[in-house]
């Protein structure tokens, strides 16, 4: 049975391959974006199966508009993928307070406003699934990443939260978390804060780490979102790549180890 899908952020990337593979294979998809000529191919390729709309997900008015736009053209959203979002690259200090709004505003109000429009339709429908595309960096941190980093933590804690409140509603919320990948996440779709010297040696330690075969091929992508659109019981956080998963291990398990090393502290401060 096909579905109908809301992607945001589908002008490129991730987005723009995931609606391009569910339109193949006989799904409706609203794919949005900032500019919709980039979405005129697939427009031109699956007609009326594809809504192209523009969309700027800072603007928490547009994003209810386009999600009633959405349900009224198709009558129903069966999924909403929040996918748009970008990466700010400096140092927390070199961060002006303008750059880190600005990523707060998309990466994580974005995801809220469109989490916040859907949700009617989809408790209506008593059913529904929000997917949002967070990071392993939601989990785990990366240095001259610490905004983005903490605008993906938050992304964590909302779905996490609004899992617990939904789920008797017959809504599902998944959170994709992806390492690296080759997208032009880090590329002309990045920020650049800028420049104080003492944080070269970071910087420069940061970029030596980031090898070319440590990136994930972006299509190889395709098959593992479609299966979580269609399970039945989809969990609550999927790994995307290879890095992620031993990544995340070990820094959790330094956690605990951490915690366990001062827990006649922590159970003290208890009184």
């Amino acid at each position: 049975m096909s579905k109908t899908i809301l992607i945001t952020g589908a002008s490129r990337g991730f987005g723009k391959l995931w609606a391009e593979a569910f339109l193949k294979r006989g799904d409706k998809v609203i794919a949005t974006a900032r500019n919709t000529d980039s979405l005129n191919d697939l427009v031109e390729q699956f007609g009326e199966n594809v809504l192209a709309i523009q969309l700027d997900v800072n603007n928490r008015e547009d994003c209810f508009n386009v999600v009633k736009q959405a349900n009224e053209h198709f009558g129903k959203i069966d999924v909403l993928i929040n996918n748009a979002g970008y990466g700010l690259f400096g140092a927390v200090e070199e961060t002006s307070e303008q750059e880190a709004r600005d990523q707060m505003e998309t990466n994580f109000f974005g995801t809220l406003w469109m989490t916040q429009a859907v949700l009617p339709i989809m408790r209506e429908q008593q059913r529904g699934h929000i997917i949002q595309v967070s990071s392993y960096l939601g989990l785990v941190t990366l240095p001259v990443l610490g905004i983005y980093n903490a605008s993906k933590f938050a992304v964590e804690g909302l779905s996490e939260t609004l899992a617990t409140e939904v789920k008797h509603l017959g809504i599902n919320i998944s959170l994709i978390e992806p390492n690296g990948y080759a997208t032009d996440w880090a590329g002309a779709s990045a920020i650049q804060t800028q420049p104080i010297e003492t944080y070269n040696p970071v910087k420069e330690a940061f970029q030596k780490g980031a090898a070319p075969d440590i990136f994930g091929k972006p299509e190889a992508t395709v098959e593992a979102v479609i299966k979580l659109v269609d399970s039945p019981n989809p969990p609550l956080r999927l790994l995307f790549g290879k890095i992620a998963y031993p990544a995340v291990k070990s820094v959790y398990e330094q956690r605990l180890a951490s915690f366990e090393e001062w827990k006649e502290v922590s159970d003290a401060a208890h009184g």
